[in-house]
C-alpha cells in the first residue's frame, strides 16, 4: 500500500488547538465505508488540540467488539498555522471500538517530501487495542459487516464502548460487532486505553501506506 492522501490547501505541517463539539449528520453509507484507528469524550477522552496534520492508516482486516460512531468538530491549537482556511477546524467521523484486532497495520505521516511510516501486526500476531477511538475524515474498505446495528441513535446514549459517548443531539450508530476488509483511513487523532503493536517498525520512506 503505497498510496498517499492528497492534502487540500490549508493543511500544513505545524502544531496543535482545543477541540469543540459540533453537530453534523453522518450518513450510514459513509460510516460503513470503513473505520479503524479511532477520539471522543468519555473515560479515555482525548480532549486535546489536533496538530492539523492528517495521517493515513491501513490494515488488511479489522475485527471489533463493540462499535460506536458519530460526527464531531476537531480544532487546532490557538495560533496554529494549520487548517487556516477553515479557521483551524476539521469535521470528522469519530469511531470507537471496545476491543479491536487489526492485521498488517500501516500508519504514515507526510512530513513534506518524506514519510514517517509505522508498521505492526505483520506476522502471526495482530495489533490489538482496547477502547480505541479515532477521528477520521476519509474512510474506505472492501466490505463492512455489522452485527446488531442501530443507525440514527442519539450520540449521547451509545453504550457499547464503556465511558465513550458523543454530544447530545448528534447522529450516531452503534453495533455489537464490526468486521472490515482492506481498511483505509485519513485520520486526525487517535487514542486508546491500551494499544499492543507486535513487530513494531518505524522508519522514514519516500512513500506512505
Amino acid at each position: 500500500m503505497t498510496e498517499s492522501v492528497e492534502e487540500p490547501a490549508g493543511r500544513r505541517e505545524g502544531r496543535v488547538r482545543l477541540r469543540r463539539s459540533g453537530l453534523m449528520a453522518v450518513p450510514a453509507a459513509a460510516i460503513a465505508g470503513g473505520l479503524v484507528v479511532l477520539t471522543a469524550q468519555g473515560l479515555i477522552a482525548a480532549q486535546f488540540a489536533i496538530s492539523g496534520i492528517p495521517f493515513v492508516v491501513t490494515a488488511d482486516s479489522l475485527h471489533g467488539e463493540g462499535f460506536e460512531q458519530w460526527g464531531y468538530l476537531d480544532q487546532t491549537a490557538d495560533g496554529s498555522p494549520n487548517l487556516s482556511d477553515s479557521n483551524g477546524q476539521q469535521v470528522v467521523m469519530v469511531s470507537a471500538i471496545k476491543d479491536a484486532t487489526l492485521h498488517n497495520l500501516c500508519q504514515s505521516i507526510n512530513l513534506g517530501g518524506v514519510y514517517l511510516v509505522l508498521t505492526a501486526g505483520t506476522g502471526g500476531t495482530p495489533v490489538t487495542a482496547h477502547n480505541l477511538v479515532v477521528d477520521s475524515d476519509q474512510l474506505s474498505g472492501d466490505q463492512a459487516t455489522f452485527k446488531n446495528i442501530n443507525v440514527g441513535q442519539d450520540a449521547s446514549t451509545v453504550d457499547v464502548v464503556p465511558g465513550v459517548t458523543g454530544p447530545l443531539g448528534d447522529f450516531a450508530q452503534q453495533a455489537d460487532q464490526v468486521d472490515i476488509a482492506k481498511v483505509r483511513q485519513n485520520n486526525w487523532a487517535t487514542t486508546a486505553a491500551q494499544f499492543a503493536l507486535p513487530g513494531l517498525n518505524m522508519s522514514f520512506k519516500s512513500s506512505g501506506c
